[in-house]
């Protein structure tokens, strides 16, 4: 038992190895025999075998070999119509198949399709120069470069294709008209090189030249651009390089191109320095209107018309309102755009303060520009809104005489009636009114017209609407009406003109008496104005009843009007200032009548009165009520003595 223990101590003890249990669950994605077949011919589709190599032993079999790739090729084309690789793989495998013309209808097929390829065009003038076709390859090259003139692929395969067939001058001219496409800067250097080449040397300085003045053109565009977009403040110097530039090199349109764009930018400086300087704003209009397109002037009046005067009174106003009427005259006679013309006018009409002023002309330019549109009832509504809104006197005559146009002498009256409302102390209304129903034909109607106006309390020129009434009874030849009139205005004013006027018409009247008529007048006017301060117009009145007694009257009668004609004296008289100091004597002319001067000793008593009763007053202004009375009775003595 010792040894045994003591052997067995001696070995390591062998543990036993832990086996492995396998997973007896099934799997979570089962495979059936069905999916792996499946799978297996797909694979094997995938793989395509190579077709089978043909061999072409005759002639029947080689026309059925292209008439099965040709439907091939169809149907590709009929798929997809549009893909340029199909039409190309056609081609050039008639190309293969030594079917020229069929290759030539191929690509004209395509060309149909998509005419704008480039690669279609070289695939097809390459055609055509491997096959040593070169008349055909020209007339293929033509066509594109005529299509596609902007294409340099093709303009260098032309040139490229007449350098190798050494035909110099046909390269030359195709060279020649690709310059006038102005092509980029590398271009014409092969040009160059192409004349060098042959030892053209003026040939290629002349290209040279030629291609300075285009550069100068683009150095031109180059300057306008920069202009535009760099800020006016830092522009300075451009400006300057820019004339230097069209002063070396342009010719006379370019240097006024440049002097303008100067303007202009002087102009953006003083607008936005002041834009309310409305002056700048015209003279910068005006200059566009004449050298811009119209959607500068468009931009440039909205911001014109953009800056209304911050104060709304009407002198600051005038001046901003032009800006609207130029902007819808341009709009109607330059731009030739209506509608927008019409939303011109709306805009302004609604920019003016209404309630504070108004403009009668943009109403009325408003209302011109409907009619010009054949739209009468626009130009009506334009009109009454005016009136409706702002009734002034240049709106109703306008109104008034677009309807007087129009023969419409109803809407007239109506229009007379609103504007003598508004304005009865207007006489020209008043005479325009009976002036128009005389031209009717109503007299009765235009003499009621007459007799309400001369009855209005106040009137701005009531010796005009006198007169016009008077010539208007004498034009109805009713003498005793005319009288009458003539009687009531004396009531009204002693003016010298109103009795001469009335004698002058007397002796108008045919009659044995009228010659006595007239004197009679003339007498009566000659009284009246005994008593009137104004010894001219007594003057004037015996000068009109001399002439008229030279022409009508006898010599008895014309010897009594030279004895009242008066003397002419000279007189001296204290001048005093404002503030009531002495500024020395002056001299005048007087005139003395012969009626007076059979009165002049009672005038003459009278005058003394008067100045000592002034004298008086003033002593009594300064002593006191007691001398003031003492005055009053040495006064009524005087005046009874």
């Amino acid at each position: 038992m010792a040894s045994t223990s003591g052997g067995a101590a001696g070995k390591p003890q062998r543990i036993p190895k832990v086996a492995k249990v396998k997973n007896k669950m099934p799997a979570p994605v089962q495979i059936t025999a069905e999916q792996l077949l499946r799978e297996a011919k797909e694979r094997e589709l995938e793989v395509l075998p190579p077709p089978p190599k043909q061999k072409i032993s005759d002639e029947e079999e080689l026309k059925e070999y292209q008439l099965r790739k040709r439907k091939e090729f169809e149907d590709n084309i009929r798929k997809n119509r549009g893909l340029i690789g199909n039409w190309l793989k056609y081609a050039q495998w008639e190309e293969s198949q030594k079917e020229l013309d069929r290759a030539r209808s191929v690509y004209e097929r395509a060309i149909d399709v998509e005419h704008r390829n480039i690669t279609l065009w070289l695939k097809y003038s390459e055609m055509e120069m491997k096959n040593r076709q070169v008349n055909h390859a020209r007339n293929v090259f033509d066509r594109a470069i005529t299509i596609l003139p902007r294409a340099n692929q093709l303009w260098l395969k032309y040139v490229y294709m007449e350098e190798m067939l050494v035909n110099t001058a046909g390269c030359r001219q195709v060279f020649e008209r690709w310059m006038e496409w102005e092509p980029e800067e590398q271009y014409w250097h092969q040009y160059v090189n192409f004349e060098l080449r042959f030892k053209e040397i003026d040939r290629a300085r002349t290209i040279y030249e030629r291609y300075i003045l285009w550069a100068h053109d683009r150095v031109r565009v180059i300057y306008k651009y920069a202009l535009d977009r760099i800020p006016k403040q830092e522009a300075q110097d451009l400006f300057k390089s820019y004339t230097i530039h069209e002063k070396k090199y342009g010719d006379r349109a370019g240097i006024e191109n440049v002097i303008v764009s100067k303007r202009k930018f002087q102009y953006e400086e003083e607008v936005k320095a002041n834009p309310n300087n409305y002056d700048a704003w015209f003279d910068y209009l005006r200059l566009l209107e004449s050298d811009g397109t119209v959607d500068q002037v468009h931009e440039v009046y909205e911001r014109a018309i953009a800056n209304v005067p911050p104060t709304p009174e009407k002198r600051f106003w005038r001046r901003y309102i032009y800006l609207w009427i130029n902007y819808a005259l341009y709009e109607e006679l330059e731009a030739k755009d209506m509608e927008r013309t019409r939303m011109v006018y709306k805009a302004c009409l609604e920019v003016i303060p209404h309630k504070k002023f108004t403009f009668a002309k943009i109403w009325l330019l408003c209302a011109q520009f409907e009619i010009r549109q054949k739209n009468l009832a626009g130009a009506r509504r334009v009109l009454g809104n005016a009136i409706g809104r702002c009734p002034k006197d240049k709106l109703f005559k306008g109104y008034i005489e677009l309807e007087l146009q129009l023969r419409e002498f109803d809407r007239c009256r109506i229009l007379y009636e609103k504007f003598l409302e508004f304005g009865p102390e207007n006489c020209t209304s008043w005479i325009k009114f009976a002036e128009l129903e005389t031209i009717l034909g109503d007299v009765e109607r235009a003499r009621a017209i007459y007799e309400l106006a001369i009855s209005q309390p106040k009137l701005d020129m009531p010796e005009m609407l006198w007169k016009s009434y008077i010539d208007f009874e004498i034009e109805q030849e009713e003498p005793q009406r005319v009288r009458e009139l003539y009687g009531r205005l004396l009531e009204r004013t002693q003016h010298v003109k109103v009795w001469i006027s009335y004698a002058k018409f007397e002796l108008s009247v045919a009659g044995d008496d009228m010659a006595a008529r007239a004197r009679k007048i003339f007498e009566q006017g000659n009284r009246s104005l005994r008593s009137c301060e104004e010894k001219e117009e007594r003057l004037m009145l015996l000068e009109a009843w001399r002439d008229v007694e030279e022409e009508a009257g006898t010599a008895e009668s014309l010897e009594k009007v030279n004895k009242l004609m008066p003397k002419r004296v000279k007189k001296r008289r204290k001048v005093q200032t404002e503030d009531g100091m002495d500024a020395g004597w002056e001299e005048y002319y007087d005139y003395i009548f012969p009626e007076d001067e059979a009165n002049q000793p009672n005038l003459k008593l009278l005058a003394m009165a008067k100045r000592w009763k002034e004298q008086k007053e003033r002593e009594a202004e300064n002593e006191g009520e007691s001398e003031s009375n003492t005055i009053g009775c040495l006064t009524s003595s005087v005046d009874v003595g």
